[in-house]
């Protein structure tokens, strides 16, 4: 399962929900999840942010999710 679905299912947060705060569609956030469509640096920003890990995390090329120290 990719981790950015991982992540949302997990923190029972909607599709939807995460497009609105990205300012994009469902079907463009859904691609995302697929991995049909490269996810923009910005984008990984915001939801790094928002879900409080880092983008390596999302990404999956850690398995920590905490957060990088500031």
């Amino acid at each position: 399962m990719n981790r950015l679905r991982e992540i949302r299912e997990e923190k029972q947060i909607k599709q939807e929900t995460l497009a609105n705060l990205l300012h994009c569609s469902q079907t463009t956030y859904s691609r995302y999840e697929l991995e049909k469509r490269d996810i923009p640096t910005a984008v990984l920003r915001i939801l790094a942010d928002y879900y409080d890990t880092s983008i390596d995390y999302i990404l999956g090329r850690t398995n920590n999710p905490a957060p990088p120290k500031k």
